[in-house]
């Protein structure tokens, strides 16, 4: 006779949920809940051995938020509560905020069981158990810092929102939840537009395995599917056909087929793909298969091209080497700067990693609170003295200060100014799109590069010609600025021949 499996705590858990929890909208608000079978996977995986962060992702309303809420309550007033523990649901916004505590609010008001012993405070959306001395509380970044919290569980609510790879909600919380013996930090969201972004990181990060309490639940579209198919549809909705009115789905995507403008948004938000909705330059897979290692041996032989952005005194400064082999592939060599004092605010302003890769050698910093182009003009000659630098093509802002540095130096570097217009970005842009497309770019997968890359938007003209945009940018593009220019300068004399540059500040014919 087989003897019967004992229950685990994931079954214990799912077990009062379906016992304890109502459907709290929808067709049926009211009845007891039916936990499917992708919310039992992720519930069991969570509890049946240790976790100390779960991710799950996947299209929207698969109702994820009601799966957070089901969580809250679970360490509120369930089998998984600690006496006096805090618990928080965070969000990007205080409607976002909202929508997961008036779900959880729903729950209790529709359970007899649950609003016996749950007090409900609508105006500070907050959940109370007396008996226990819980207390859940809704927190959104738009609202004052939460440091001086110890929480025991943070469900973060469509972290996906969070663009680059830093939220000061985030880190606040997950910091201050070291005081705790087993905290527990739940991710659900969508995914997030780029692979710069914080949700991106932490899937990546999950993915490798390195962190056996790291769980990862993700359902995402396979992208070599037909993004309109049902199986496309299918990998990315666990609740497709059931809750999920597979109709409505259908009729998403060939509203998405008809108009491409919309295209990206249904791959993002229904299949669950890392696609940026504002349709970013450069296409992340096309990008991430140039991500060869570039040979030094070109940039010793080879002619050498170049794009410099300047920066604000306090901002970020790329230049990019261009180097074509006798393949006609583009070697690239990226430096970026930017000053060393104000790096960590920076990076909290920027949502962007300045001080870890300070700290890797991939961005240089020069001294003080402001780049000194003194240092930038050095370090461009000792560059200009290692290669045969045929143009370092320039925007015109600033470049009357690194001038000045250069002369005072007596350092020569051959200057050829580079408009920022349609006129000259446009073919500066078809040149590096069509090197990527090809796989004739060599980018060696610089992270700050690639954030550029991911960052980058396109806009147009009435006949069609193109320019980067940085008001339509999700962060900062100085990076691919400076690479476009670097390939577009070259165009230029693959075209007319050397015409006029500049060395330091002397115009050469």
């Amino acid at each position: 006779m087989t003897r019967a499996r004992a229950p685990t705590v994931g079954d214990i858990y799912c077990d009062w949920i379906e016992k304890h929890a109502r459907i709290p909208e929808g067709r049926d608000v009211g009845q007891r809940v039916v936990l499917r079978p992708f919310q039992r996977k992720i519930i069991k995986g969570i509890y049946d051995t240790p976790t100390r962060r779960a991710i799950a992702s996947m299209g929207r309303k698969n109702a994820k938020t009601a799966i957070s809420a089901f969580i809250l309550l679970l360490h509120l007033v369930g089998p998984a509560a600690k006496a006096n523990s805090q618990l928080f649901s965070a969000a990007q916004s205080r409607d976002q905020a909202a929508v997961i505590f008036e779900l959880a609010a729903k729950i209790v008001r529709l359970s007899p069981e649950l609003r016996e012993h749950v007090v409900i405070r609508d105006t500070a959306k907050q959940l109370y158990c007396a008996e226990l001395g819980t207390l859940y509380r809704a927190l959104s970044a738009e609202a004052s810092t939460a440091y001086g919290l110890s929480p025991a569980l943070v469900v973060h609510d469509e972290l996906g929102q969070v663009r680059g790879p830093r939220s000061d909600l985030y880190e606040a919380l997950e910091t201050a939840a070291g005081a705790q013996e087993s905290p527990l930090s739940v991710v659900i969201s969508t995914q997030a537009p780029t692979d710069g972004d914080l949700l991106s990181l932490l899937i990546d990060d999950a993915k490798t395995g390195s962190d056996p309490e790291v769980k990862l639940f993700f359902w995402t579209a396979d992208e070599a599917l037909d993004p309109f198919s049902e199986e496309a549809q299918k990998q990315a909705n666990p609740a497709l056909g059931d809750f999920l009115n597979a109709a409505e789905v259908m009729a998403t995507a060939e509203a998405a087929r008809r108009m491409p403008a919309a295209e990206a948004a249904y791959r993002n938000l229904v299949l669950n793909q890392r696609v940026n909705a504002s349709n970013p330059f450069i296409s992340r897979t096309s990008w991430e298969a140039c991500g060869g290692d570039p040979l030094p041996e070109v940039f010793e032989s080879c002619s050498v091209w170049a794009g410099l952005d300047l920066s604000a005194r306090q901002d970020l400064t790329a230049l990019v080497l261009a180097a074509r082999d006798g393949d006609g592939v583009w070697h690239v060599r990226p430096y970026f700067w930017a000053p060393q004092r104000g790096l960590a605010d920076r990076a909290r302003r920027d949502r962007a990693p300045y001080d870890l890769w300070a700290q890797q050698g991939i961005l240089e910093t020069t001294p003080g609170a402001s780049v000194d182009y003194g240092f930038i003009a050095e370090r461009l000659g000792e560059i200009a003295g290692e290669c045969d630098l045929q143009a370092v093509a320039y925007d015109r802002w600033r470049i009357d200060v690194l001038k000045k540095e250069l002369d005072a130096r007596s350092i020569a570097v051959p200057l050829a100014e580079f408009g920022q217009g349609y006129k000259d970005m446009s073919p500066a842009l078809d040149s590096l799109e069509a090197a990527v497309a090809s796989g004739k770019i060599l980018h060696g997968g610089n992270p700050i590069l690639t954030w550029c890359a991911a960052n980058a938007v396109a806009t147009r003209d009435p006949a069609n010609n193109r320019k980067l945009d940085k008001s339509k940018a999700t962060g900062r593009i100085d990076g691919i600025v400076a690479l476009a220019m670097a390939l577009g300068a070259a165009g230029k004399v693959a075209e007319v021949g050397p015409s006029i540059y500049e060395k330091g500040g002397l115009v050469l014919i």
